[in-house]
């Protein structure tokens, strides 16, 4: 008995051809965890859709995914001087981040990145006209720009992109392609209609595997059911229990990223709140967990083992019986299932 991801996988799919239809060239992007589904099944999908460019986050996927996807691989992580080699074939083409970087790669199929309001690494504007000579010794495939999710000072994505179309046009470097990332579909259709010459990309992974949340559900098993009364001592601690009721060993553990949380930006008053609750209980050990039973999820007994958790239901909620199912609550990005089920 598992942790299961329950994959619709007509529903799956569907939500992903409507994606393709909004953002014509598409590059899926299949990084980290593979979105919880993994690389290979993912590198299956692309290959099924048509796609001809599937996007790794770094050079170990990518020796990893070319077995299993023939296409060309972007990868999204900018090269540096001192990297570890991987082997790696010609259909391979690298993210660089500055005019340095470029300058290293001769002959190499690149992709330069600039300086987005991200801030994260890319080209900066004052560089630009040191690319001139640097592109010369490399296969140019096209610039690239990583835009953020959100943009709390109102700015407008769109804008600026354009920006950056102006200052590469007036440094007269190429613009036949043009890679985009975060961009909303009326957003890419602006651009392609303003720069009909240069042909815009859109690197989506979130939304294209993950955008409908109905199309798969994750279930752990029920392994072991102990009845308990309240005050009694269990577990590795030798914690008492709160009160009567059962202790369910569920298959999901740390191994598979349950009770590994990432932070969260926290926005208004509410949400704050809610986080300070939470951090309070978790000063008396109560944690809740992913898992519900009875429409409600339940409290860690203790916290999560490698590979099972233990649940607290209280005798007012349904037994739960060895073989059942609980839907749990995870995050794609972070969980490693033991099995996918289409259905």
């Amino acid at each position: 008995m598992a942790l299961t991801l329950y994959v619709d996988t007509d529903r799956w799919r569907a939500h992903q051809q409507s994606v393709l239809q909004q953002f014509p060239g598409i590059v899926p992007v299949c990084k980290g965890n593979g979105y919880g589904f993994g690389h290979e099944r993912l590198a299956e999908e692309v290959t099924r859709s048509g796609s001809d460019m599937l996007a790794v986050g770094t050079t170990y996927e990518a020796a990893r995914t070319k077995d299993w996807f023939g296409g060309d691989l972007l990868v999204l992580t900018p090269y540096r001087r001192d990297e570890e080699p991987v082997p790696l074939p010609d259909r391979v083409v690298r993210t660089v981040s500055s005019v340095e970087g470029v300058g290293l790669m001769r002959g190499a199929r690149v992709v330069i990145e600039v300086m987005s309001s991200m801030k994260r690494h890319g080209v900066a504007e004052e560089d630009l006209s040191r690319l001139h000579t640097a592109i010369d010794e490399v296969r140019l495939e096209g610039f690239a720009i990583h835009l953020p999710l959100d943009r709390a000072d109102g700015s407008d994505a769109v804008e600026e992109v354009i920006g950056w179309m102006d200052r590469l046009r007036a440094a007269r470097l190429p613009l036949h392609t043009m890679f985009v990332s975060h961009l909303k579909p009326d957003e890419f259709t602006r651009l392609q209609q303003q720069f009909p010459q240069t042909r815009f990309r859109a690197r989506i992974g979130t939304r294209l595997w993950l955008g409908d949340p109905g199309a798969t559900e994750y279930r752990g098993a029920v392994l072991d059911v102990t009845r308990i009364a309240k005050g009694e001592r269990f577990g590795y601690r030798q914690s008492r229990s709160p009160g009567d009721g059962w202790l369910a060993v569920v298959a999901g553990g740390t191994s598979h990223g349950v009770g590994l949380e990432a932070p969260k930006a926290l926005h208004g008053m509410t949400s704050r709140a809610k986080g300070v609750a939470r951090a309070g209980l978790a000063t008396v050990n109560r944690n809740l967990s992913p898992f519900v039973w009875g429409d409600r999820q339940r409290w860690f007994a203790e916290p999560p083992h490698m590979q099972v958790s233990i649940l607290f239901v209280p005798e007012d909620a349904p037994e739960p019986k060895v073989g059942e199912e609980l839907v749990a609550h995870l995050r794609h990005t972070t969980t490693t299932v033991d099995r996918t089920v289409d259905r």
